[in-house]
């Protein structure tokens, strides 16, 4: 009889076992992955030339050690980081601003050719474009400051042609981690668009000199 209900006992406490790790597992929340878009054209309200079938290569882009990581990384009103374990970026941070910034360049000079960082060393760029960005603090609550130093590099004579830094803060809206890709992904429009202003100068200029 002891060894019946010893038995019994067990199963009822294999059992409860089973079913907290059930419901353990159900209601563990689900990771959400976002990415960054193109949001407009950088150029739609202003008209940028640039040489026909100049190519241009993208990166490297660096950015802190804080943001290098798949959690999405915001600030409290105390200063603090918080990384969120369950919204995520679907791809590295420094890649898809990477791929941004040369989809956005893309519609600005469709007759322009693009590589991103590292390039295909065969294939010989006129202007490299290096970002790095210098700060990417987030609150949800209220916006985003993105601070880049970029830099034009000749990439035949290796000479640096221009370094500018760029100051961009965007509101979040809605006050939700889409909100952030979202306004992130503005930000990084606008800093498209200095950047293309900048390459149609030069090339502009490099254009006037070989007359």
């Amino acid at each position: 009889m002891r060894q019946t209900g010893f038995l019994c006992y067990a199963v009822v406490v294999l059992f409860s076992f089973a079913c907290s790790g059930c419901l353990s597992i159900s209601n563990s929340p689900v990771p959400k992955f976002y990415t960054l878009h193109s949001i407009g054209n950088p150029g739609e309200n202003r008209k940028f030339d640039i040489t026909p079938k100049v190519i241009i290569g993208i990166g490297p882009v660096e950015i802190p050690e804080y943001q290098n990581r798949p959690q999405m990384v915001t600030r409290d009103k105390d200063g603090m980081l918080t990384f969120a374990q369950f919204e995520r970026w679907g791809e590295s941070l420094d890649s898809g601003l990477a791929c941004l910034i040369l989809e956005n360049l893309t519609m600005v000079f469709p007759q322009a050719e693009f590589q991103i960082f590292p390039c295909n060393f065969s294939i010989p760029l006129d202007y490299q474009v290096i970002v790095n960005v210098v700060q990417l603090e987030s609150q949800l609550d209220k916006d985003i400051f993105f601070a880049v130093q970029w830099t034009i590099i000749d990439s035949k004579t290796k000479e640096m042609l221009l370094t500018k830094r760029s100051q961009i803060r965007q509101a979040i809206n809605p006050h939700t981690y889409s909100g952030l890709a979202q306004a992130l992904s503005r930000a990084c429009t606008l800093l498209s668009g200095e950047i293309a202003e900048d390459l149609s100068k030069l090339s502009k200029a490099k254009d006037a000199l070989a007359q």
